[in-house]
Formats: C-alpha cells, sequence, structure tokens
C-alpha cells in the first residue's frame, strides 16, 4: 500500500471510526488523537474509539473526546486501525472495524498479519506515531501544536524516552520539529514517563516482592493478580511499566510479568540483547516486537508460569 491509497481512501470516506490495540499504551492513544485531529482538520465526520484510556493520557489534546464504543446501527465508510497487529486484540470494539467499508492498518510491529484492506505497516518505525508523522505530512495536514503533542507522546513512550534500539537520527529531527511548533518535550516526559498513580506504586511493591529469577539470573519472573488491583483501586494503564522492573536488573535478559484476567494471564516480556520475544510470544498467539511482546495464556498462575517459562528457556544462551 502507497501513501497515495491512503490519502485516496480518506478522501473518499465520510464517515471513520479510528480503532487501537486493547490495554492501549501512549502510542495507541496518542496517534489515535493525532490521527482523529487531523482528521477533523479535513471535516470528517469521525469517531475515536478507545473503551479504557489510563488517566496518565488525559492531558492529551481531543482526550476527553474519545468513545467508549462506536455508534450502534452504523456501518462507517472508513476504519482505521492504529499499532495494532491483528483484529484479535480489537478485543471489544472490533465490530466497528469489520463492519466498515474499508479498513486501513497503520502499524509498525513485525508481527502484523496486513489484516485491512490497505496496510501500512513499518517495523523499522520505533513508535507507530512516527509513521504517522509521514502520513499526516502526505496527506498535506498541518501538524500544529495540538496534534504534535500526542505524536510525541507515542513516540516518547514507545522509545522508553528515546532509549530504545531502532531510534535514529530521523527521530531526534521529528521532535526537534515538533519542539519548534512550541510542543513543551519535558512535560510530557514527565507525565507519559515519571508520574506515577498511587496504584502503580502498590503494584510496583507487590511484583518487587514477588521476583523470581531462572536460568542462573537470565530470566526474571513476577506477576499480580485481580486481587492485588482490587486492593489498591488500579485503573486502566496502573500496570504500564513493572515489566522493565525485571528487564533493567543487572544479568537479566528476559523479563516476564503475568498481570491476572478474568479467563488467565497477560503476560508482557521484555528482552535485553539477543532474544526474540515476539517469537516467544507467537507460540501463544501474540506477538509485538523482537524486545518487547505480550500474549495471553489461559491458564492458571502455575500453569502460565512453567508454560511461559518453559518457551523462554530455550532461547536462553
Amino acid at each position: 500500500m502507497t501513501l497515495d491509497n491512503i490519502k485516496e481512501e480518506i478522501e473518499k470516506a465520510n464517515t471513520i471510526v479510528i480503532l487501537t490495540h486493547e490495554s492501549p499504551d501512549g502510542d495507541a492513544i496518542g496517534s489515535s488523537l493525532a490521527m482523529y485531529q487531523a482528521l477533523k482538520q479535513l471535516g470528517k465526520d469521525v469517531d475515536v474509539v478507545i473503551p479504557d484510556v489510563p488517566k496518565t493520557y488525559e492531558f492529551l489534546p481531543s482526550a476527553d473526546e474519545i468513545k467508549q464504543e462506536g455508534r450502534e446501527n452504523t456501518v462507517y465508510d472508513l476504519g482505521i486501525s492504529l499499532d495494532c497487529t491483528d483484529t484479535i486484540r480489537l478485543v471489544g470494539f472490533e465490530k466497528w472495524y469489520e463492519t466498515a467499508k474499508t479498513t486501513i492498518s497503520i502499524d509498525h510491529h513485525g508481527t502484523n498479519t496486513m489484516f485491512a484492506d490497505y496496510n501500512y505497516v513499518d517495523p523499522a518505525s520505533p513508535a507507530c506515531a512516527q509513521i504517522l508523522i509521514i502520513v499526516l505530512m502526505s496527506m498535506g495536514i498541518e501538524i500544529n501544536k495540538d496534534i504534535g503533542k500526542c505524536i510525541l507522546a507515542g513516540i516518547i513512550t514507545d522509545t522508553g524516552g528515546f532509549r530504545y534500539e531502532g531510534v535514529g537520527a530521523e527521530t531526534f529531527e521529528f521532535a526537534a520539529n515538533l519542539l519548534r511548533l512550541g510542543v513543551n518535550v519535558s512535560e510530557i516526559y514527565t507525565k507519559v514517563l515519571q508520574n506515577k498513580t498511587r496504584a502503580n506504586f502498590e503494584l510496583r511493591k507487590a511484583v518487587v516482592n514477588r521476583m523470581e529469577f531462572f536460568e542462573e539470573g537470565k530470566v526474571a519472573f513476577t506477576y499480580i493478580t485481580l486481587e492485588d488491583e482490587k486492593k489498591c483501586n488500579a485503573q486502566a494503564g496502573d500496570h504500564e511499566g513493572l515489566v522493565e522492573i525485571g528487564r533493567d536488573l543487572e544479568g537479566v535478559e528476559v523479563s516476564i510479568f503475568l498481570r491476572e484476567i478474568p479467563n488467565g494471564f497477560k503476560a508482557s516480556l521484555r528482552s535485553n540483547e539477543y532474544v526474540n520475544v515476539a517469537e516467544v510470544c507467537a507460540i501463544f498467539s501474540g506477538g509485538g516486537h523482537i524486545k518487547a511482546a505480550g500474549c495471553t495464556i489461559p491458564y492458571p498462575l502455575e500453569q502460565a508460569k512453567e508454560k511461559i517459562l518453559e518457551r523462554v528457556r530455550i532461547f536462553i544462551k
């Protein structure tokens, strides 16, 4: 798919719905809001649907216009998926995407299944938001301060504050251009990466207390339960960043974090040097990036733990 295809499909559409993956992070939300504002510039009738928005991102422009569900009895002309690998991860609101007359996927995950009618996927990009800059420029959209703020929130989140691999000169060039628009980089960095809720703090304590190490310290494992979240009144997004605790410890190659859900556990994996955690998660119908991936394991804690450890051990040197 070329950028011309995206422009053509958007120009043809009147009603548009924007969707992203479940448990959305800053890249998902920032990209969605940037696209939403861009389409508003074009005079489109557009909805951005994200059922659970973490408080962390409520400061972003147009966040108060996010809807929890799409319009009933409506077939949108165009459905746009952002930062999502497949329709399985559009849990709970995929119906508005799948019934749309035409669909577009814009993403940066190497495990993207090319599920849309038109797919624009660049695994080399460190964030979907960075791809979006190119997309919007090709459409002649003015990237103003508000759109820039959303894009930068996405880039900062998915690059860990410009720390992760894949961040190239172009990423800093984009950030410099946004700075010239008046976007406050340090403010966004503080809000999306440094400020933590009390619930997140309480969950961090549980994660640290339960941390276990395997394979001579190369694998870190921990978890939280539904009861943990209930005790500290955790909200959407309060579990974000917990998997990084294990990854950042000396000698750890793979960090495994399990979060209990009603039918099992959500697994988040991070690696430091050589393990492709997307390949590990693919065994459980998950995916992501080489060094950051996730999946769902439909088993009780001990079984889920053993199954994910069994797969990770294969990759440890």
